[in-house]
């Protein structure tokens, strides 16, 4: 049977590699050499309690190590036990996580800790198969969990571990590809084996870092790193190279506009969105993609027309609107927007959910705040909040004429 920690791999066919064979004892030994003169304290580090490394790395996904530390720190404050994150109301737990996106992250954190209460007694499991049986935590969660937490010899493989480790083996394919994700999974698996025992979890953390701090995509500083004596791309001269990248289709792009809705008493109206799909369960002002939506095209409609119409076919409402707030522009994963965002009066109905909200509620500006909105409507609520009174005065002119 083969060693499994020599790793050996195949010759580039553009250039002549200085060295053919990664051993995993040595990129393991010089990792862990490595690792307490870099580590970042950051706050999750401190404490490897295993809800503490769970809340940590939902958090960390796709998403940057500074936006993450005040949301962990007040998460945990907030709920500092699975109890109290599962027993939380729906707003209460979106609340938390305004801001931060992605949030089937924080619903499925929560549903996650209601299994954890009613099947293992409030604790989270050391076992594999049964974290893997929890929502929102697959392979990598479950890994980090494992090694972290618990010191078992897992891998793990997120973005900077995957760079990594196409770099160190000179993976010439792109790692998004099932044949190629499963190398890298079974390249990540044979460190952690290859790891002394109980330092999986140091091991995976050194991967991490290195990947955060010297293997940046792009140009690595490879002076810097610990692995250059034996990383196959920097040996080959082509460490910028690798990750290699698939070519991207085009990123759409919509227009969507929002109604920012006063009635009589000073009050906006604000909708929440139905609690599964993008951004389920946060609240918003009532808006609609112009380019296509459940009220038909837009066609030949201006953005304030079509935005009239579209607030009384999907809520039942009739309003005028009047003076634009501004425009503001945000990247999803998988789409862009532009979002404007009117001023507008109510003019009769009373408002009501159908099928596209879950939800509406009048609500005082000076409320507003109580409520977990997205990050686009945040944007629109700080604007209000400079331009309130100039917002009324263009719609009260605009209602007089109206009338």
């Amino acid at each position: 049977m083969a060693n499994p920690s020599v790793m050996s791999m195949p010759v580039s066919s553009h250039s002549q590699p200085q060295t053919t064979s990664v051993v995993a004892t040595e990129v393991v030994a010089s990792l862990l050499a490595w690792l307490p003169r870099v580590r970042r304290d950051l706050p999750w580090r401190r404490r490897r309690d295993p809800y503490a490394v769970w809340v940590s790395e939902i958090m960390l996904q796709q998403t940057q190590v500074a936006t993450v530390i005040p949301y962990f720190e007040r998460w945990l404050a907030r709920f500092p036990d699975i109890a109290s994150l599962a027993a939380a109301s729906q707003d209460t737990l979106l609340k938390a996580w305004e801001g931060l996106g992605y949030y089937a992250r924080a619903r499925n954190l929560q549903h996650a800790a209601q299994a954890v209460m009613a099947r293992h007694g409030g604790v989270l499991p050391s076992r594999r198969e049964a974290l893997l049986a929890l929502p929102g935590i697959g392979r990598y969660t479950a890994g980090a969990i494992l090694s972290l937490a618990f010191g078992q010899a897992e891998p793990v493989l997120d973005g900077n571990v995957r760079r990594v480790l196409c770099r160190v083996y000179d993976i010439a394919s792109d790692p998004a590809a099932p044949a190629t994700e499963r190398e890298l999974w079974s390249l990540a698996g044979n460190l952690v084996q290859a790891a002394p025992e109980g330092q999986a979890g140091d091991l995976n953390e050194a991967l991490m870092e290195l990947g955060a701090l010297v293997c940046v995509p792009g140009q690595p500083a490879c002076s810097a790193c610990p692995l250059a004596g034996v990383c196959l791309a920097q040996a080959r001269g082509v460490q910028a190279e690798r990750p290699v990248t698939a070519k991207r289709a085009p990123t759409p792009h919509y227009t969507v506009a929002a109604a920012l809705v006063l009635d009589d008493a000073g009050r906006y109206l604000i909708a929440r969105r139905p609690t599964h799909g993008l951004l389920g369960g946060l609240w918003e002002f009532p808006s609609t993609p112009a380019e296509a939506s459940g009220t038909g095209q837009r066609a030949q409609e201006s953005l304030p027309d079509f935005l009239v119409r579209a607030v009384d076919e999907r809520l039942g409402i009739q309003i005028a609107a009047g003076a634009r707030l501004g425009q503001i522009s945000h990247a999803y994963t998988h789409f862009r927007i532009t979002l404007h965002s009117y001023h507008c009066a109510w003019l009769g109905g009373q408002p009501g959910v159908a099928s596209y909200y879950a939800a509406v509620a009048w609500v005082a500006p000076a409320e507003l705040g109580a409520y977990p909105f997205p990050v686009t409507h945040l944007k629109i609520r700080k604007c209000l909040n400079r331009e309130a009174p100039l917002g009324r005065r263009l719609l009260r002119d605009f209602t007089e004429q109206a009338y």
